[in-house]
């Protein structure tokens, strides 16, 4: 328990990697896998438990559409990078699933899961030079974040975001240290990776760069910095031209690919998205909130996190980077008028980095203490947000979440005779999703002449007009699509 005391690694530079403490011995890499097995058990954990979120069904249609032999087309208007869909194609692959109808919840999650797993992974990676129990500490935070946890267990791009967000600045860490055209060709794969999967990667970049420059960070690494230069900024070319023209399938994709981000930043400042927060929202996220009588707080958490980004100014190298990045990505994301909750998660593993080293520089017995209550109070909150109400309107992260209801469909589906199934609503996803055996599905936002059919949903307030227009006996039922949005199910009698 020694170790906890601060060690020279916590001093104003960073240890080179191969001074002595640096390398891993089989009690650290012992505690770091169980952290990860933590980590993997938190977020593939009965995967398919949560209805569908609207935009997981989304994805996952696109992705089955892939599945069946449609080529991938970047939309830089309604949809974020293509590397979500070419890492499902994959996994539902490795898991057999070869069309929409025999995709599966847990597969598509899978992806994510998997990246969360992979960034608590990479965040001990990069803190590892300040120390081996800072690095253990900051990966253990992130392996039971509430907000970490959920959105792993989401098919949207957020996640793998940070995932290669943390391979990019683990690669760059190893490359100002030692150089080497390796390591540049890693920090600008895991950069490409990035810019593959959703246009505000510039922004994060330009975040790094910034947080790099006012850390005073050294380059320690060797003289072929212009040639090393131009081996990451060809990685990173390589890697995301080849996602966005899906892999030489859909040239005009590049094209759509550099006018992205100007489309993203029209969306995110316009204040008519319908996603407008106050500037605290994402503060909101952390401290103490009732909803319902469920109280969610991260104070606990935050606290030490906090006062690491104040005490960063002391130090060199990595605190005052995280600091520095933390702070700019926090500043950045709070003006912005466009607020989702899944955006959160790009501030979580820098708090987590400050959080362990204020930590570290505690004496055992109370670093320990404290550490074991903040992991109480994570634990806990994931287990209430994760497992036990993941689609609440009351869980601050269950944001206009599908309902429950929707997870019945495809047994009414199986039940309904044969004939079209019809969707007469101004809103129906993730009906698609949910949908995806009978094939003769139609959509209309508002009843066609002809409204019959086997199985027809229809929102509350064109239920009177459907139902004035069907000829034959039907059943009625009632299903909630989220909060505040009620769906009537006509299933045809069979004589």
């Amino acid at each position: 328990m020694a170790d906890v005391i601060p060690s020279p690694a916590l001093s104003e530079s960073d240890p080179r990697p191969n001074s002595p403490g640096y390398s891993s011995g089989w009690s650290e890499i012992l505690l770091v896998s169980l952290v990860l097995v933590a980590a993997w058990w938190l977020r593939t954990h009965d995967l398919s438990a949560r209805p569908m979120h609207a935009d997981e069904a989304n994805q996952a249609v696109k992705l089955g559409q892939m599945l069946e032999g449609r080529t991938y087309v970047f939309d830089p208007h309604d949809h974020h990078g293509p590397t979500l869909y070419y890492l499902g194609v994959i996994a539902a692959g490795l898991r057999g699933e070869t069309s929409l109808t025999t995709l599966t919840e847990t597969t598509v999650r899978l992806v994510p899961a998997l990246a969360g797993v992979m960034a608590v992974g990479l965040l001990w990676l990069l803190v590892r030079p300040r120390g081996r129990w800072p690095a253990i500490s900051a990966a253990l935070l992130l392996a039971v974040s509430p907000a970490a946890v959920y959105y792993s267990r989401y098919f949207i791009q957020e996640t793998l975001l940070v995932t290669f967000t943390l391979g990019a600045l683990t690669g760059g860490q190893r490359w100002t240290r030692n150089g080497g055209a390796v390591w540049a060709a890693v920090t600008g794969g895991c950069f490409g990776l990035m810019l593959a999967t959703k246009s505000s990667a510039l922004f994060l970049a330009v975040a790094a760069l910034l947080a790099l420059v006012w850390s005073r960070r050294t380059w320690h690494g060797g003289k072929n910095i212009r040639r090393e230069a131009v081996v990451a900024g060809g990685a990173a070319l390589l890697v995301a031209l080849a996602f966005y023209s899906s892999f030489g399938a859909n040239p005009a994709g590049l094209r759509d690919a550099f006018f992205s981000p100007g489309a993203m930043l029209a969306r995110v400042t316009s204040g008519e998205s319908g996603h407008e927060k106050p500037w605290w929202y994402y503060a909101r996220l952390f401290v103490f909130q009732r909803n319902g009588g469920y109280v969610w707080d991260q104070s606990l958490f935050l606290l030490p996190a906090v006062l690491g980004g104040v005490m960063a100014w002391r130090w060199r190298g990595l605190p005052r980077f995280m600091a520095i990045y933390t702070a700019i990505v926090a500043m950045v994301l709070s003006v912005t008028p466009y607020k989702t909750p899944w955006l959160v998660v790009n501030l979580v593993p820098g708090l987590c980095v400050l959080a362990a080293l204020v930590l570290a520089r505690l004496r055992w017995f109370v670093a320990l203490p404290f550490l074991a209550v903040i992991m109480a109070g994570l634990g806990w909150q994931t287990r209430q947000a994760v497992f036990l109400r993941p689609a609440d309107p009351r869980n601050p992260f269950a944001y206009v979440h599908t309902s429950p209801d929707m997870q019945k469909v495809p047994a009414l589906a199986g039940a309904a005779p044969v004939g079209p199934v019809k969707i007469i609503s101004e809103e129906y996803w993730p009906l698609p999703w949910y949908l995806r055996s009978r094939r003769e599905t139609g959509y209309w936002t508002k009843p066609p002449a002809d409204c019959d059919g086997a199985l027809i949903f229809a929102s509350a307030n064109r239920a009177d007009e459907v139902r004035a227009r069907l000829r034959g006996e039907y059943r009625e039922s009632y299903l909630g699509l989220r909060p505040g949005f009620v769906l009537v199910v006509f299933m045809r009698k069979e004589n």
